[in-house]
């Protein structure tokens, strides 16, 4: 290079001249510039990080009043660890050795992008210099003295010329770069995570300015890049920006971020972790999917792991504080809370929103650009060349496909995230609750709009959260005293700031009012039916935002297109939209009716399997079919009704939409506007017709989920704020009384001048019977500490409402300045309720109840309370999981696993609630003397609610006699006695009973092998994925034959056909209209007969319409034979199933099959069976019609399907597994949630408040991994399916447009069709797979259609009709075992009236069932001379009635309890009321007596136990069988009223009737025909009273011998010897 050169490089850099070159004209373009623009940028950046790093400052952050940030000390390392131990270290700290490499790469691209920056600006330079000097002239060269004057001139031509300078920008801009690049991979993570944003965002400027000057101009005939003279370096440099500004930030793996740092995870989410090309491609999921489909079923475990946002731990840190009022939360409207929580997400969402209106004009847009690029004249007119708009058919639906599926991960991470914080919200809210039993005598329903009244109305959409388990009824409370129980309260206790509520009275307009809705019921109500409406109210996003916009746009792009006339069109539309407006309106009241039906039906069916033992035994079962099935046929007849609406609905809609729109805009654009009508207007503006049809239908769709969610929002909001607290969650109403907590002496037990009610509100003392029920206590009341303290009165007087006051379940209402009480708790609480809490976990955790466990302990609470014995009959001992309900237990069983759980617990003090009365005198002698004296007890405070005053009174230290609500007397033993006489002569009576307990009561059997102790059936899971036509079969059969009938399959084949010639007819429309296109291209436009091709298409219309509608009326009628047959034969089935069936069974489980599986074959299975039958015919037709036209498009067609197809099986499998165990997950949730609302007494008694939450926040997070790994699974198949079909579309369209030569007509007809096809793969995909989910709806069905029955009704076994004319009963060697494998659990014979008695366990209840055949039994048994096994099992038990231990009850009135069939009158049925023993309890002047039409609640809850057995034994009175069993009928009844029962029952049976009694008192069996007595379930005496007492060895003898009452037991025994005799 010679000398000059140089020289003139040199001047470049003078800055003497710099201010000169801007000055030169034409240089002030540089600033303006596109290339100038990453310069400014670099400047921003500069600017914003040295900001950065003086706010980083502690001193700034002192100014600025801000928390000082404190960095973590590098720890010092020894000097002998290695520079390469540091080096990892620091890899580590910047994400890893991937994720370090993706910034060294960086770094290394940055160097690049320098380097070619510098060689281009060095190469322009010297090109430029080069050509100068060839231009001087060659005596300028030689004349070296004239080199000085001419040099100001000849230096002006070596100045930067514009290119170099915007080069020069660029050079530095890179240099800042690298700079980045560099600082980013050295500095510590915290400074490297700023540096990399700003790194970022200057490459993608730059990527973005040479995409605007070199890349758009390629795809325009009218431009050029502008810097194609730097040759392959700009290539080199714009592919090297587009992997350092696009690839490597969408490709780098993210850091992870725990939630709290002092808490990391130890495995992190994927999610928190994945790239963001993975998380908008869904791809870190692909290790489950190839996970799922390698295995037969995906265990939970394997599910990837709950992101730290996720964790309802988490969840209720970031919310409570914004929607608690008890944690801080301001007293507003729920929904704003919601907002508040989550205002980023819903941020997104709207920006989602948005990116997707616009994506989605980018297929009409395209069409019409290629269609009329292919058109005559189109080249000519052409600005964007043809490539480009294909490649948009690609990227613009891809694009749409990206931010829609971001949107719905959005919408369902929200979905998840508020379903954990509302259920968290409710249960805790739940446990300040004051619980009350209510009825459903209100006339206001609990539900305000159609779409919450069942389970039946949840929507199955995307987002609709399947809950397999659901709680339909809440079982009963333990809070059971008789007449403490009121009418639900709805009174405001609510709280403001932390926990205080606000002491603003309510005026007399707003005074809350007792209401008759079923608490219990409602609060289950709102973490199933009205949580599920609320999420499904969460894209109220597309009513306000969404569907305005695109319909604006859909406006305006039909206008560009088709001009004024697309107003024409639209108008004719909207003229007619009312139509279906009335439509839907008429819908919607089908819709309220069919709900209302469907809640009859739900409630009959869910009382009928509650209390479906007693229906089995009463031998109910055909008149309890006839009335579920009127009630059925009732709720089909608005279920047939609503569907023919909907049909109707669509079809008029789909009309109007298609042929209004379409043919008016075609007519007005033909015949008026004199136009030519173009493929290309055809064929994108019917795109955008159909997209502005889909808006409406969202439309109607999304304003009834919105209004639907606010409805059940608002129940939920009023809930939380209006719903009566307990008085500590509550202000004082005075600060003049003394609290409850200030006690002179803070230790002591009791009550002073204390009134105690069931509410605070007005009707608060009210209960359901209308009876007013106030606990009054005046004076003192004090326990005595360290003894037994025994409360005792008459039934319903109020005993359990002094342990409900005490533990503040009651409303405190202070009678005076000295007004208090008191329980401390600082030492613990336990509690025993009388109806037995128990959950449904094992012996043992019910016993330990989260209490640490101690051996030694445990075993001595086993010993004491009785349970070795009893732990020895099952097979797996204390692993015997308890079942539901307790359903594995008899009720005493259940009542000392109560008590035991009490005695093991660490409390001081103890409440028992009559604790005594589920068990025999040996049992409850035992508990007295092992037990309540045992060591176990000695220092501890008990207060026990008792009728056996007899056998507890040598353990009390202090008695309290309550009657009617008042302390009647208080003090030792013999002074409540004195007191009372009727107490007096029950506490005489019951000596009789009490005798030495035997030393082999605890006696064990030997033990066998141990089982693993599950009880409860798991349900049937097909693993794996399953090909519908295959394993599915059978259930699709059943299905399709139940839907055709006699005609089998006639009816489903109708349909496809039908549906088959609709789209046959709906793809050649879609031709015809290209061909009339076609006819403008090739005729005289004025010759084209307009009204003829308008009259064609409208002619092609109709038929279709008519078809279709044809097939889908058939395919109603069939679907409803269909759900009606399928329900009549489940309802049969679980109604002639056998009692050990049951017994394995949960309730919950048989109501979930007659109720929401049910809804599934009413409606989604019968909806998604008819859509996947309309899209399968459809993508067929679709595929044929472009085939014929583009044959080559057979292979990528096959190819697409089968990849798709391929992906569909993956997504399927992995999906199936998934949505499992989030069934299961989910069940686990409401089990807890029903089992805590259940037992809240005894939970608040105890103080495991916070344990009940810690697990319930553990199952939400078990449901939320599995719910968010199964909406993730929908996006993973959706982005994939759709980047298939637009690659699909976009290849069909360049081979038309490059290599077919088709015409614009067929290109965009192919076009149509191709797009069509491939957007329906998805769909189909979709479509199978929901028919698969709602498919095991059928399947569960048809599990529980084919259960094990027993014998059905035949003509041979039909009993005369004067039979049976006695109550003769006669057994032959009778033994009973409860299973076919089980072990035999009674053997004998025997003859006539009985009474039995026997330990726990010995048999009694096996020979009951024997019986009633409810048990598999062997030998025969005669009534009244027929053998039982030759008669129909309906014709046994409805002659013979059973009283149960535990007596069931139906809600509704006392005399649809008695007569559930409307079979009796009135005054049979007072006669049964007076007999057993009612009316004794009651004065007939007595404010809200008990009468036949008072109401009784679910399970009789607003009844005591005691009135719910004299109400049973009524119910059996009426039935006048012959012969009678009371099992233990009278155990929680006191003595007075057991008396006057015995008597009605001697006076009242006649003496053909036979009474087999089972009972624990000797007074009501003395006076009996015969005495059986069972041990092991072996009869070992046999006789009359009177023969067994002269048995000196008997067992009757020695009990009898034993009593205090030994010469009136003879007495009476001879008595009654006598009387028979005579």
């Amino acid at each position: 290079m010679s000398t000059s050169s140089f020289a003139g490089m040199q001047t470049i850099f003078d800055p003497s001249y710099f201010l000169g070159t801007l000055a030169n004209k034409g240089t002030h373009r540089v600033f303006t510039s596109p290339l100038i623009i990453p310069l400014y940028f670099s400047a921003a950046s500069i600017l914003v990080l040295l900001l950065h790093v003086i706010g980083s400052f502690k001193t700034t952050q002192k100014l600025l009043r801000r928390p000082v940030t404190i960095t973590e000390e590098p720890i010092a390392r020894p000097q002998s660890e290695s520079i390469l131990q540091d080096i990892k270290g620091h890899i580590r700290a910047h994400g890893g050795f991937r994720m370090y490499a993706y910034m060294i790469t960086r770094l290394i691209g940055t160097l690049a992008l320098l380097g070619l920056s510098i060689s281009t600006l060095l190469l322009d330079e010297l090109e430029r210099v080069g050509s100068q000097e060839l231009s001087v002239e060659d005596d300028v060269v030689n004349e070296l003295g004239k080199w000085g004057k001419k040099h100001p001139k000849k230096k002006h031509g070596y100045r930067f010329s514009r290119h170099e300078w915007l080069e020069a920008a660029m050079c530095l801009t890179f240099l800042y770069t690298s700079l980045l690049a560099l600082v980013s991979v050295t500095a510590k993570p915290r400074w490297s995570k700023v540096i990399i944003r700003h790194l970022n965002t200057v490459l993608l400027v730059v990527f973005c300015v040479y995409l605007y000057r070199d890349v758009y101009p390629l795809a325009s005939f009218i431009h050029s890049p502008q810097d194609l003279h730097e040759g392959a370096a700009l290539w080199a440099k714009i592919a090297i920006l587009a992997i350092l500004a696009v690839w490597i930030p969408l490709a780098i793996p993210r850091r992870y971020v725990p939630f709290d740092p002092k808490n990391p995870s130890s495995q992190p989410s994927p999610e928190q972790t994945a790239s963001i090309f993975s998380l908008l491609t869904y791809t870190y999921l692909d290790r489950i999917v190839s996970a799922a489909y390698r295995v037969t079923h995906l265990n939970f475990e394997e599910l990837p792991p709950l992101n730290d946002h996720d964790t309802a731990e988490n969840l209720k840190k970031i919310s409570f504080k914004h929607l608690d009022l008890f944690s801080g939360a301001e007293r507003r409207y729920l929904f704003f809370g919601l907002m508040r929580v989550f205002r980023r997400d819903y941020i997104q969402l709207a920006l989602m929103i948005l990116l997707h209106v616009s994506a989605n004009f980018a297929a009409p847009i395209g069409l019409n650009r290629l269609l009329r690029y292919l058109e005559p004249g189109g080249e000519e007119d052409a600005v964007i060349r043809p490539w480009f708009w294909i490649l948009w058919l690609f990227l613009g639906p891809v694009g749409g496909t990206i931010s829609i599926q971001w949107y719905i991960f959005v919408a369902t991470r929200t979905l998840v995230r508020a379903q954990a914080i509302i259920t968290q919200l409710v249960f805790e809210h739940s446990l300040r609750i004051r619980v009350k039993a209510e009825t459903a005598s209100s006339t206001e329903s609990v539900t305000s709009s159609p779409e919450t009244l069942t389970p039946d109305s949840a929507s199955v959409r995307e987002g609709t959260v399947d809950g397999s388990e659901t709680l339909h009824s809440a079982a009963p409370t333990e809070t059971s005293s008789p007449t403490v129980q009121p009418s639900s309260a709805s009174t405001s206790s609510s709280s403001k700031g932390k926990g205080k509520a606000s002491s603003k009275k309510p005026t007399k307009s707003d005074e809350p009012k007792s209401d008759a809705s079923n608490l219990i019921g409602k609060i289950n109500n709102l973490v199933t039916t009205d949580l599920e409406n609320v999420i499904d109210g969460r894209d109220f996003l597309f009513v306000v935002l969404y569907i305005p916009v695109q319909i604006i746009l859909c406006i305006v792009f039909l206008y560009l297109v088709l001009g004024w006339s697309a107003f024409v069109g639209l108008a004719v539309i909207v003229i007619s939209f009312p139509l279906p407006g009335f439509i839907a309106k008429w819908i919607q009241v089908a819709q309220e009716q069919r709900l209302k039906k469907t809640d009859a039906r739900v409630q009959s069916v869910s009382e009928a399997m509650n209390v479906l033992r007693m229906i089995k035994l009463f031998g109910w079962e055909s008149k309890m079919e006839g009335k579920i099935a009127e009630k059925r046929d009732e709720e089909v007849v608005w279920i047939r009704r609503r569907q023919i609406l909907e049909i109707i609905n669509d079809i008029t809609t789909w009309l109007y939409h298609t042929s209004s729109g379409y043919d008016y805009n075609f007519l007005d654009l033909s015949v008026l506007m004199k136009q030519t009508i173009r493929a290309s207007v055809i064929y994108s503006s019917m795109t955008v017709f159909d997209m502005l049809r889909e808006q409406m239908r969202i439309l109607f769709r999304s304003l009834n989920d919105t209004v639907a969610g606010k409805v059940s929002l608002d129940r939920v909001d009023d809930f939380l704020k209006n719903t009566e607290l307990l008085d500590t969650f509550t202000e004082k109403e005075s600060g003049f009384f003394v609290p409850a907590d200030a006690v002179p002496d803070s230790q002591e037990i009791g009550f002073c001048n204390a009134t105690f009610a069931w509410s605070s509100d007005a009707d608060g003392s009210l209960t359901p019977s209308k009876r007013k029920f106030t606990l009054r206590i005046e004076g003192d009341l004090l326990f005595k500490k360290n003894c037994v303290n025994l409360v005792i009165g008459e039934t319903g007087s109020g005993k359990t409402s002094i342990l409900m006051a005490l533990l503040s379940e009651m409303h405190f209402i202070p009678s005076g300045p000295d007004s208090w009480y008191n329980l401390p708790r600082d030492e613990g609480i336990a509690y025993a309720a009388q109806e037995s809490w128990v959950q449904n976990e094992t012996f043992r955790e019910n016993i330990v109840f989260g209490s640490p466990f101690d051996e030694e302990r445990y075993q001595k609470v086993l010993y004491q309370c009785g349970l070795e014995r009893d732990l020895t009959l099952f097979e797996a001992g204390d692993a015997t999981e308890i079942g539901e309900k307790g359903l594995t237990l008899s009720g005493g069983q259940k009542a000392r696993v109560t008590l035991a759980r009490a005695v093991y617990s660490s409390a001081k003090i103890l409440l028992l609630d009559d604790v005594l009365a589920a068990l025999d005198v040996h049992t409850s002698k035992w508990i007295v003397d092992k037990c309540f004296t045992g060591d176990l007890m000695e220092g501890r405070t008990i207060i026990l609610v008792t009728h056996n005053i007899a056998i507890t009174r040598p353990i009390a230290g202090f008695v309290v006699a309550i009657k009617e609500g008042r302390i009647e007397s208080q003090g030792t033993v013999s002074e409540a006695l004195g007191m009372d006489s009727v107490l007096a002569e029950e506490a005489r009576i019951e000596q009789q009973v009490i005798e030495k307990t035997e030393e082999n009561f605890d006696e064990q059997p030997p033990a066998g092998e141990k089982s693993d102790g599950k009880l409860i059936m798991a349900e049937e899971i097909q693993e794996g994925h399953r090909l519908v036509v295959l394993s599915f079969l059978p259930t699709v059969k059943m299905y399709l034959t139940s839907m055709g009938g006699k005609y089998t399959y006639a009816v489903f084949l109708a349909f496809v056909f039908a549906i088959f010639v609709t789209e046959a007819i709906n793809a050649f429309y879609n031709w015809f209209l290209g061909y009339w296109s076609s006819q403008y291209e090739t005729r005289d436009p004025a010759s084209v007969d307009v009204f003829h091709y308008i009259g064609i298409y409208c002619s092609l219309v109709a038929a279709a319409s008519i078809i279709y509608a044809i097939g889908v009326f058939v395919y109603i009628f069939g679907t409803i034979r269909a759900s009606r047959a399928i329900h009549k034969e489940l309802i049969a089935s679980i109604f002639g199933t056998t009692l050990r069936w049951l017994d394995t069974t949960p309730t919950s489980r048989v109501i979930t099959r007659c109720t929401q599986d049910m809804r599934a074959v009413d409606g989604p299975v019968p909806m998604w069976l008819s859509i996947f039958t309309e899209i399968s015919m459809m993508m067929l037709l679709k595929y044929t019609a472009v085939v014929l036209i583009t044959p080559i498009f057979f292979f990528p067609g096959v190819i697409v399907a089968v990849l798709g197809g391929g992906i569909g099986q993956m997504y399927i499998k992995a999906q199936l597994s998934v949505k499992r165990e989030m069934s299961n997950a989910r069940a686990p949730v409401l089990g807890h949630f029903g089992a805590a609302i259940a037992g809240l007494t005894s939970i608040r008694a105890y103080g495991v408040q916070e344990a009940f939450k810690a697990e319930s926040l553990k199952r939400i997070n078990k449901f939320t991994r599995a719910s968010r790994t199964f909406f993730n699974l929908n996006r993973w198949v959706c982005v994939r399916i759709d980047l298939l079909g637009g690659l699909l579309a976009s290849a069909l369209a360049a081979y038309l447009v490059y290599y077919r030569g088709q015409s614009a007509s067929n290109t965009g007809f192919s076009l149509n069709m191709a797009v069509g096809f491939s957007s329906l793969i998805l769909w189909w995909v979709r479509t199978l797979n929901e028919f698969e989910i709602q498919g095991n709806s059928l399947e569960r069905i048809q599990g529980y259609i084919n259960i094990e029955q027993e014998p059905k009704p035949t003509k041979d076994a039909v009993p005369p009709a004067y039979w049976p004319a006695s109550g003769e009963l006669r057994v032959e060697k009778l033994s009973a075992r409860y299973s076919l494998d089980g072990p035999k659990s009674m053997h004998g014979s025997f003859l006539t009236h009985i009474k039995k008695v026997g330990r726990t366990g010995s048999g009694k209840s096996s020979l009951t069932l024997s019986l009633l055949r409810c048990i598999i039994t062997e030998g025969t048994v005669y009534y009244d001379g027929l053998p039982t096994n030759e008669i129909n099992l309906d014709a046994l038990r409805s002659n013979i009635t059973i009283i149960p231990q535990v007596p069931e009850l139906l809600s509704g009135s006392l005399r649809q309890n008695l007569d559930p069939f409307d079979q009796y009158d009135d005054a049979v049925l007072n006669d049964a009321l007076r007999a057993a023993g009612l009316f004794a309890l009651q004065s007939e002047m007595d404010e809200g007596r008990i009468t036949l039409d008072s109401s009784i609640s679910s399970a009789g809850a607003n009844l005591s136990v005691g009135q719910r057995q004299i109400l049973a034994l009524s119910r059996a009175l009426v039935r006048g069988s012959k012969l009678l069993i009371l099992d233990e009928a009278t155990s929680a009844i006191d003595y007075k009223t057991d008396s006057i029962i015995q008597d009605s029952l001697r006076n009242e049976l006649k003496g053909d009737v036979t009474l087999i009694t089972v009972a624990h008192r000797l007074q009501t069996i003395m006076d009996c025909d015969k005495i059986m007595v069972l041990d092991a379930g072996r009869i070992v005496e046999f006789d009359s009273p009177q023969a067994l007492l002269r048995n000196k060895d008997g067992k009757l003898r020695s009990l009898v011998d034993q009593s205090n009452d030994r010469d009136i037991l003879y007495a009476m025994a001879e008595k009654a010897a006598e009387q028979r005799t005579s």
